[in-house]
């Protein structure tokens, strides 16, 4: 998947062990010669792309990093917009206790914008190239602050791409057909990654952090190396000298440096030689590593820190909620509470794509699944929420919110309460065909569903000449002194509060009647969450420590 016969030199794609998102390829026996030839985006460039990820969850999850604190660093923080987007979610909405998860989407991005990003990418002819986010990793910490879950998804999965509009007031439309879903940071940058994750998932996203290449060689050696295993012993180098050429014995090994970038490059000889296979690695990469910090504390050394530190912050760009040095500690320090069993790492579920040759699309039912167990905070480990606190106990919010554990939260301002619902204006759109349109709008069922709301009290709806398109029921909202009046609406007709969405593309408040309520005074009910990922999600626990990559034949010596 990627290479250049199916896509042509220009297009975003996969070298076969490069660092990339952790995306499945096509089988080794159909792609092989093309996946690891040579073109655009291929070679070293890749080597650091996935390591830096890997450090961006790593200054996350583990807070080990005491060294955040480093005040003088601050002014090295790069930022750029949360989102680029018009579907603007709101943000995590906190539960019956006051508790708010969080959703952090972490980018690898390839961008060749200095001297070092360049010498440390290769591949001169790319140099002025577009960036790519090849490596896409949404990380959910639960509002009880008791479980952490990761989806990837795959970097060449296929998706409609939003509407995005620069700073500067550039505007790139949304797209007609499907893109290549790393396209999404050259549509304005970071922002537009994210407003293509809301699009596609429905899930708020808080912050975002994206990570180049600069400083991962030092940090993978200052790790002080992480134990990994494999069924047999392997060598990733094929006969025509393709393939990350790590080396190692079978069992378990400790591995740093540039042993630790093979490993997360490596294609060719795990399991079927697919990306399947290398992000399945990658994730036994990042259990494996936060273990090693949370059991052995290796970073201990002062001036070593400090060091990390200004490699870390130098190389990440984040969005203006993470701009301080104060902001970065006090989320490493609620993503510290999660033990590592209870961290889950998986791949969005996939399919190999029918309309676009060596690519995937999200798999229909369970990927949706993942992605509503996001929404719902519905651990993908399947354990359940643990028992959360009252929020008048100082329950920990975002940063910026109530304090970080061991200080006292502060008071917060009542929320605001929603007016009658006979001076709620309401303009009800039918977008009964869903977004497919693979049936026709049911005629008159505005007007239908406005005579409910009167009924309901919602004496101000009123049926919208414009029309839409959802496959499921959505009110929208323009400013943030509506979102009380837009929850009380959603709440009356028994939506739930993912059913509620700031966007700027419209005015006033918005009833979208989707395809799930073509008939009826309700709403479809949704189907019962699932309580567990599927299989297809291929979930590995934080605390599997006996995890082994099966080899692929012919790749041993």
């Amino acid at each position: 998947m990627g290479n250049s016969s199916v896509r042509g030199e220009g297009a975003p794609a996969r070298a076969a062990d490069g660092v990339a998102g952790g995306g499945p390829a096509a089988p080794a026996s159909a792609s092989a010669a093309a996946a690891d030839g040579p073109g655009p985006r291929r070679g070293k460039r890749r080597i650091l792309r996935w390591v830096a990820s890997t450090l961006a969850f790593l200054i996350l999850a583990t807070g080990a990093a005491g060294y955040l604190y480093y005040r003088h660093l601050n002014g090295s923080i790069q930022t750029d917009l949360l989102n680029l987007g018009d579907n603007k979610l709101g943000g995590s909405k906190p539960n019956a206790f006051g508790q708010t998860p969080l959703n952090i989407l972490i980018l690898g991005s390839d961008a060749r914008n200095d001297a070092e990003n360049q010498a440390l990418g290769g591949a001169r002819d790319t140099f002025d190239g577009p960036p790519l986010a090849d490596v896409q990793m949404l990380l959910h910490l639960s509002a009880d602050r008791s479980n952490i879950s990761v989806v990837s998804m795959p970097r060449d999965t296929m998706i409609m791409m939003p509407k995005c509009t620069e700073p500067n007031g550039k505007v790139h439309p949304a797209s007609k057909g499907l893109v290549q879903t790393n396209e999404s940071l050259s549509r304005g940058g970071p922002g537009c990654t994210v407003a293509a994750w809301q699009e596609l998932t429905k899930i708020p996203i808080d912050h975002f952090m994206m990570i180049d290449f600069k400083g991962v060689v030092t940090m993978a050696d200052a790790i002080g190396g992480v134990p990994v295993c494999v069924q047999q012993n392997v060598h990733s180098r094929t006969k025509d000298g393709k393939g990350s050429g790590l080396k190692l014995p079978a069992g378990t090994s400790t591995i740093q440096g540039e042993q630790a970038l093979q490993w997360l490059r490596t294609r060719y000889g795990f399991e079927d030689g697919t990306d399947l296979g290398r992000t399945h690695a990658q994730h036994m990469y990042m259990n494996s590593m936060a273990r090693e910090f949370r059991k052995n504390a290796k970073l201990s050394n002062p001036v070593k820190l400090n060091s990390l530190a200004q490699a870390a912050i130098k190389a990440m760009v984040v969005d203006p909620g993470l701009n301080k040095i104060d902001k970065l500690y006090d989320l490493s320090v609620e993503l510290k509470k999660v033990p590592t069993g209870r961290i889950t790492m998986t791949t969005m579920p996939w399919v190999y794509s029918t309309r676009e040759e060596g690519r995937v699309e999200p798999k229909p039912g369970e990927a949706e699944d993942v992605f509503r167990m996001i929404r719902e905070d519905i651990p993908l480990d399947g354990k359940g929420p643990e028992h959360p606190a009252p929020a008048a106990s100082g329950s920990p919010a975002t940063p910026g919110g109530p304090a970080a554990a061991g200080s006292a939260a502060p008071s917060q301002p009542a929320a605001p309460q929603a007016a009658a619902p006979s001076r709620i204006a309401v303009a009800v759109r039918n977008a009964t065909g869903g977004k497919d349109g693979a049936q026709p709008r049911v005629k008159n069922r505005s007007n239908e569903v406005v005579q409910l709301l009167v009924a309901k009290g919602f004496t101000k709806a009123a049926a919208d000449t414009q029309a839409g398109a959802e496959d499921t029921t959505v009110v929208r909202f323009s400013s943030s002194d509506q979102a009380a009046n837009a929850a009380a609406l959603a709440s009356a007709l028994g939506l739930p509060s993912s059913a509620v969405e700031k966007t700027d593309g419209i005015s006033g408040i918005v009833l979208f009647v989707g395809r799930d309520w073509r008939t009826g005074d309700a709403p479809t009910p949704p189907p019962p969450a699932p309580t567990k990922a599927p299989d297809s999600a291929r979930p590995l626990n934080g605390d599997n420590d006996k995890e082994c990559m099966a080899v692929q034949p012919g790749f041993t010596w």
